[in-house]
């Protein structure tokens, strides 16, 4: 379940408890948790919306207004044209997320470092040609340019591409901004750390 800016906002300075999704089965239940840059994201609610008389979702001013919407027509035109029902879901930040702090911890000795080569060595094995590098230094390069705009320039296909910059946040080396990406400052400790390591071109 993706949560767009606003909502992260609004989870973080409390005025928004509530999201709405358009599913043919609740794809979160009570208790799922979601790492975001925000903090960790808890669901605490799902519930089907009720339907007025003439079949439309029946939404409140209060629950449009902690959706961080502006009017329940708002609330109900965001999913218009997608299958299934309407529900309410529940937010609440649960606490910080853990990839934050080692996101900041650039303090990198031989064993850390060396244990980062080892798994980043690992993920470019699992692919068809090595990529972990490759990819640090271009985010690095492009700070808050689209994902779309730096998958292009790879030739890979954005989804594909957002997984792999996934792979390389879990290790604390990237963070996800309003806008694209940028390195973390133990990313760019890393790169530092291994700069005569880099492929010769």
């Amino acid at each position: 379940m993706l949560l767009d800016a606003r909502t992260l906002r609004g989870l973080q300075d409390g005025t928004v408890t509530l999201t709405f999704r358009r599913w043919t089965t609740p794809r979160v239940r009570v208790g799922t948790l979601q790492r975001t840059r925000v903090g960790v994201v808890e669901v605490t609610s799902v519930e089907r919306v009720p339907v007025g008389p003439d079949g439309a979702p029946v939404v409140s001013d209060d629950e449009a207004r902690l959706a961080g919407m502006t009017s329940p027509e708002r609330v109900l035109a965001r999913g218009a044209g997608r299958e299934g029902d309407l529900y309410r879901v529940g937010l609440r930040l649960a606490g910080p997320d853990p990839r934050a702090a080692l996101r900041e911890d650039a303090d990198l000795d031989a064993d850390a470092v060396e244990q980062l080569r080892t798994a980043l060595a690992r993920k470019d094995r699992a692919a068809a040609e090595p990529w972990t590098r490759r990819y640090l230094e271009l985010i690095g390069a492009h700070e808050g340019v689209v994902a779309r705009e730096l998958a292009a320039g790879l030739g890979m296909a954005r989804d594909d591409f957002k997984v792999r910059v996934r792979r390389l946040k879990e290790l604390g080396l990237t963070e996800s901004l309003d806008v694209g990406y940028r390195l973390s400052p133990r990313g760019r400790a890393y790169l530092a750390a291994t700069a005569d390591e880099r492929p010769s071109s």
